[in-house]
């Protein structure tokens, strides 16, 4: 089974907002690793947190952002994905601009 990791918002979100990207994911044969069913969130810190997501970052074949333009923590996980060289596929992301951004820089990186 091939192991994904999906980057997506979780503080002052609600977890249905991609519930069903995970169910779709898992129903093709992906092990998703969603941080808000399974990174422990209760780390008031947020350090353990990040310290989580990097291990499952690291062990995932293939990572997966649907992000909102706004979530700094999708933003930190995602440079760990980056630094880490996964494979990246764009669910969803604020549209591409004209100048430099992380939805363009996202995207390009996706078609690699």
């Amino acid at each position: 089974m091939n192991k994904g990791f999906l980057i997506c918002p979780v503080r002052g979100h609600d977890p249905c907002e991609t519930e069903a990207i995970v169910a779709d994911l898992e129903a093709t044969g992906w092990a998703v690793h969603w941080p808000p069913r399974d990174t422990k969130q209760g780390d008031p810190i947020g350090l353990e947190i990040c310290e989580q997501n990097r291990a499952a970052i690291a062990a995932a074949s293939r990572i997966f952002i649907v992000w909102d333009g706004k979530s700094t923590g999708s933003l930190f996980d995602l440079g760990m994905a980056f630094a880490l060289f996964k494979p990246l596929t764009v669910l969803d992301a604020p549209p591409e601009t004209q100048h430099k951004s992380f939805q363009n820089m996202m995207r390009a990186w996706a078609n690699r």
